[in-house]
């Protein structure tokens, strides 16, 4: 059957489900085409109905700095990279200067990020300490390794809100770790009653429209916070650099049908790096980075590649996008 915009958009509009094969033919239209632009102004209209037309900026910062031995390829810290050679964390004072400086600028939710092999006690610790000089309604949301339930509920005992957690795009190929510890993990923070977010990522040109409809619906499944999809970054030096990167106009076209496959329970659609294209086209959750980030060769992003809050809400405000003041409505318990 012929790919039709007109009953595509009606079915959008009447919140009836996409399958796998319709979500592919969505994503195989050329991304500059008249088809794929009428999908982003669909995915805008859906994304500021769900909000108010209150996009969101969050605020990432990483407490440590290490060479991971999971050894994700498009990441900066992996040890097969030789990026990052030496070790470094935050002090208990830096973790909360950092997530007080983040409070104080607005954004609408604080993430702590650790990497793979950071001691599970010590950042459980360093949620504890941060969450005790945050106002009780800042949402604090951790980036963290795969748990069990146990470590799940240790995560949410210590006050944590919600958890960003992803099955990322050849999970077990393209990484060190396996698809169902990924799967496991989410089913485990759900259970602790944290509230997940989730991204189709890192996109790459190599990954088939099969692939991407696929991850985009296993995203869907579990009703999560957030959805979306960031395209990975070329990290100079590395192997997968050499893969290449998509350009921002078929990242939005991904972003776009990502948002007309959620349901609507599903009311945030992310994109990362953050840029007013994503926005137009949907994405109404952008980040705000400090310290080491994954897609940076330098060991504080906010002089290189991270974005600042102010910068994230300029980027809304150049697509006609309204921003949210206060707390995360993402993270609110479904």
């Amino acid at each position: 059957m012929a790919f039709s915009i007109q009953d595509t958009l009606k079915q959008s509009r009447d919140a009836v489900p996409f399958s796998k094969q319709q979500i592919t033919d969505m994503l195989a239209l050329p991304p500059d085409s008249v088809e794929s632009y009428a999908i982003m102004a669909e995915a805008k209209r859906i994304s500021k109905s769900l909000t108010q037309d209150r996009a969101e900026v969050h605020g990432q910062f990483a407490i440590n700095l290490s060479p991971c031995p999971k050894n994700c390829k498009f990441c900066s810290f992996a040890v097969c990279n030789g990026i990052f050679k030496k070790a470094s964390q935050l002090s208990p004072e830096e973790v909360v200067e950092h997530a007080t400086m983040l409070e104080s600028q607005g954004v609408n939710a604080i993430y702590i990020m650790a990497t793979a092999n950071y001691p599970f006690g010590k950042f459980c610790e360093a949620v504890q300490e941060t969450r005790a000089q945050l106002k009780p309604e800042t949402m604090l949301i951790g980036n963290v390794s795969d748990q069990e339930l146990d470590g799940a509920q240790k995560l949410a005992d210590a006050g944590l809100n919600g958890v960003y957690h992803a099955l990322r795009l050849r999970e077990g190929i393209d990484t060190g770790l396996q698809p169902e510890a990924r799967k496991n993990s989410i089913r485990s923070f759900k259970d602790a009653g944290l509230v997940v977010g989730t991204c189709v990522e890192p996109v790459g040109p190599e990954h088939s429209n099969e692939e991407l409809a696929e991850m985009i619906l296993f995203t869907a499944s579990f009703d999560p916070a957030f959805s979306g999809a960031a395209r990975r970054i070329e990290v100079p030096g590395t192997e997968i650099a050499a893969r290449g990167m998509i350009s921002e106009l078929r990242m939005a076209q991904i972003v776009a049908v990502t948002r007309l496959a959620m349901p609507r329970s599903v009311t945030g659609n992310c994109t990362h790096e953050p840029y007013s294209l994503g926005a137009a086209a949907g994405a109404n959750l952008f980040w705000a980075e400090l310290g080491a980030n994954p897609r940076d060769i330098k060991e504080h992003t906010e002089e290189g590649r991270g974005f600042t809050t102010g910068k994230c809400s300029e980027l809304f405000r150049d697509a006609d996008c309204g921003i949210l003041k206060g707390p995360s409505q993402f993270f609110r318990k479904h």
